[in-house]
C-alpha cells in the first residue's frame, strides 16, 4: 500500500505552481471564503462616504438617513463575523490535508528526519497565505485602488498624488523582493538543521546556530521597519498636501472633508500592509523552491 501512495506523488516545486494546486484542490471551501472577503471589502469602501454622508445629515437635522450609517456598520461586522467563522473550518482541514503528502514526498526524497521536520511546519505557511495574507492581500489592493478612485472622484489632486506614491514605492519592488528571498535562504536552510542540532551539537555550536538565526532575522526585521518608515514618510507628506488644498480652496463641507480624511487614512493603512505582504511573498517563494507537497 506505501509503494502505491508514493508512486503517485509528483513533486510539487514554486509557491505558484503549490498555491495553484491547492486553490484547485478546495476550490468550494475557497470560493465561498474569498466571496466573504470581497463582500467585506465592497461595505468597507463604501463606509467613509455613508459617513460622510451621516454627517451631512446630522448637520441638517435629518437623522434617519444619518442611521443609515449605523446599518452600513453591522452589515460590515455582521460579514466580517462570518468569514471569520469559516476561516477555521476551511483552512485546519486545508493544512490537515497537506501535512501527509508533504511527509510522504520528503521520505521520497531521502531526506532527513529533520529536514523533514521543517518542512512539514514550512508547508503550514501555504495555508497561512490563504488564511491570512490572501484577504490582506485582497483588502489592501482594494482598499488602495478603491481610496485612489474615490479621491480622484471627490478631491482630483489628492487622487493623482496617491497615484504617483504608488508608482514610486512599485519601482523598488524587485530589488526588495530579492533582497527578502536571500536573507530566507538564509534562515530556512538553518532551521531544516535545527532538529539535528538539538540531540548533537556542542554548546558553541548551538549558541552559534541561534545567534545566526537571530542576526537573519534581524535583519528581515529592519527591512520591514524601514518600509514601514518609507511609507509613514510618503502618507505625511499626502496628508500634509491634502489638508493645504483644501483649506486653500475652502472646502467648507464637513461630510467632503471627512470623507476625504477617511479615503486618505485607508489609502495610508493599506499602503503601511506592503512590506509585511512583500516578506510574505519573499518567503513563499523561497519555500517553493525547497519544498516537495506531493500534491498531484
Amino acid at each position: 500500500m506505501h509503494t502505491t501512495q508514493t508512486a503517485e506523488l509528483k513533486p510539487s516545486r514554486g509557491a505558484m505552481n503549490t498555491l495553484k494546486k491547492l486553490a484547485k484542490l478546495h476550490s468550494k471551501k475557497l470560493v465561498i471564503t474569498l466571496m466573504l472577503v470581497v463582500a467585506e471589502n465592497i461595505i468597507y469602501l463604501l463606509y467613509p462616504l455613508m459617513a460622510g454622508f451621516a454627517i451631512n445629515a446630522i448637520i441638517k437635522g435629518q437623522p434617519l438617513h444619518a442611521l443609515l450609517y449605523a446599518l452600513v456598520v453591522f452589515v460590515m461586522w455582521a460579514i466580517g463575523a462570518a468569514r471569520r467563522s469559516m476561516d477555521t473550518r476551511t483552512f485546519a482541514r486545508i493544512y490537515a490535508g497537506l501535512a501527509v503528502p508533504v511527509i510522504l514526498a520528503q521520505r521520497e526524497d531521502d531526506h532527513s528526519h529533520s529536514t523533514i521536520a521543517a518542512r512539514v511546519t514550512l508547508s503550514r505557511e501555504f495555508v497561512n497565505f490563504f488564511e491570512t495574507h490572501l484577504p490582506l492581500l485582497i483588502t489592501s489592493v482594494a482598499s488602495i485602488i478603491g481610496a485612489v478612485i474615490m479621491l480622484l472622484t471627490i478631491e482630483f489632486w489628492a487622487g493623482v498624488a496617491c497615484f504617483g506614491v504608488l508608482i514610486f514605492f512599485a519601482m523598488f519592488l524587485p530589488s526588495y523582493t530579492r533582497k527578502n528571498e536571500m536573507l530566507y535562504e538564509k534562515l530556512n536552510d538553518r532551521l531544516e538543521k535545527e532538529v539535528g542540532f538539538v540531540g548533537t551539537a556542542s554548546e558553541n555550536t548551538l549558541n552559534k546556530h541561534y545567534n545566526f538565526l537571530a542576526r537573519v532575522r534581524i535583519r528581515l526585521s529592519d527591512r520591514e521597519a524601514y518600509g514601514y518608515l518609507s511609507i509613514g514618510i510618503a502618507a505625511a507628506f499626502l496628508f500634509a498636501m491634502t489638508i493645504w488644498l483644501m483649506t486653500v480652496k475652502g472646502v467648507g463641507n464637513a461630510g467632503h472633508i471627512y470623507s476625504v480624511m477617511t479615503y486618505m487614512w485607508m489609502f495610508a493603512m493599506s499602503l503601511d500592509d506592503g512590506p509585511s505582504l512583500l516578506e510574505k511573498y519573499s518567503q513563499l517563494k523561497e519555500i517553493g523552491k525547497r519544498v516537495n507537497t506531493g500534491l498531484v
